[in-house]
């Protein structure tokens, strides 16, 4: 029998997409006021992987990835896709999204994002919301899964979360060494 044992903290991450900067730098905002100070912001990259935010935010859309300085309980994903989905209603415009957040957590072993779609690879874990299992890590690097958005698989996305992940496990060595 297995005895269940709580879960380290994970790492919140953000991507978030939008057809302005100061679109971008607005959520930036908004976030860090919910959810505390990141401590990993990417540079601005173009987001060219697919036309399905295009009709909402037009054709030159704009990303960036956050992490946050302070680590959470992983059952808390749910709400806070929730909140970033309220987010995304408050700078809608003309009933059109004008930014788009997708959370998710960095944990040693993988990273999950959050979405409100099922699928198989999807387990559902409340309120609507389900948890992709999107990159695991393996033999030293984040690797793709058959079903891996086709940007997370890529090897300057990976690489960043690797170095995302090292920032993390400091921090769980020094929560260890506080406690």
């Amino acid at each position: 029998m297995s005895k269940p044992t709580p879960a380290l903290p994970v790492k919140l991450i953000f991507s978030i997409l939008a057809g302005e900067i100061n679109l971008l730098n607005d959520t930036i905002a908004v976030l860090t006021e919910k959810y505390g100070p990141p401590d990993y912001v990417s540079s601005i990259a173009s987001f060219d992987y697919t036309d399905y935010y295009q009709q909402e935010m037009g054709e030159n859309i704009l990303r960036r990835f956050l992490a946050m300085e302070r680590l959470i309980d992983a059952e808390k994903l749910p709400d806070i896709k929730l909140a970033t989905n309220k987010i995304e209603d408050k700078f809608s415009s003309s009933n059109k999204r004008q930014v788009n957040i997708d959370p998710g957590y960095l944990a040693a072993a993988h990273l999950i994002l959050a979405t409100g779609k099922g699928y198989a690879h999807r387990p559902y874990l409340r309120d609507g919301i389900y948890a992709d299992l999107t990159l695991i890590f393996q033999d030293g690097k984040y690797c793709a899964l058959p079903w891996t958005y086709p940007d997370y698989a890529e090897e300057k996305l990976k690489t960043m979360f690797g170095v995302i992940r090292e920032k993390y496990l400091l921090q769980l060595k020094q929560k260890r060494a506080s406690s």
